[in-house]
């Protein structure tokens, strides 16, 4: 699955889940997931939250907190805010 022009580095989808890792040069990277108890999930929308060395952080210039209610466009533009950071 690609959002945009990232693919993720680790993705995996299984009986309804679906997680994505990216990891960016600037050690910032994002999971993205959907499920039935993911923000907008059961709508078919993402939730992202934003890594820093491979741990969830919530203090960015992106937000403090994870981020639901994405769809695939808006999965895509926020990577690249954290790929900018």
């Amino acid at each position: 699955m690609k959002f945009g022009k990232y693919q993720p580095q680790v993705s995996r989808s299984d009986w309804g889940n679906e997680r994505y890792i990216f990891q960016f040069e600037n050690g910032y990277g994002a999971s993205v997931i959907r499920n039935h108890l993911s923000y907008g999930g059961p709508e078919g929308f993402y939730e992202l939250a934003v890594l820093k060395n491979g741990k969830i952080i919530y203090d960015t210039p992106i937000t403090n907190d994870v981020v639901g209610w994405l769809d695939k466009n808006d999965v895509a533009d926020t990577l690249k805010q954290i790929e900018e950071l």
